[in-house]
């Protein structure tokens, strides 16, 4: 069975679960200031709120891609993540340097289990 919470737009869903993993997406939500680590920080805390809307939270998290518009600023990025991150039980992580729609310049990506 697939269970889909919805977004803030129609066509997308915040989180969806199928059997015992969690996917979900982020970006900081508006307003949106123009700092990597503030944008990263509002991100990752709606992943937390996505996980637990699922019945899951970041010690669970499988892997996750970070997409960011300028690969400069991964160092703040890093810095925000390490803030965050169960360092016990650390998951797969990719960083890639990408395009993304003005005024964000971070997205996360997450796979979890439930």
């Amino acid at each position: 069975m697939i269970a889909r919470f919805p977004g803030l737009t129609p066509t997308r869903s915040r989180a969806v679960v199928h059997d015992d993993i969690v996917l979900t997406v982020a970006v900081a939500p508006d307003p949106v200031t123009s700092s990597m680590y503030e944008q990263t920080a509002k991100a990752l805390a709606r992943i937390d709120e996505s996980l637990a809307l699922c019945g899951s939270d970041k010690s669970k998290i499988l892997s996750a891609i970070v997409y960011v518009a300028d690969i400069k600023q991964k160092g703040e990025m890093n810095r925000a993540w390490d803030e965050w991150v169960d360092i016990r039980n650390p998951p797969m992580r990719a960083c890639l340097g990408v395009e993304l729609e003005p005024p964000h310049i971070v997205e996360i990506v997450v796979t979890a289990a439930k």
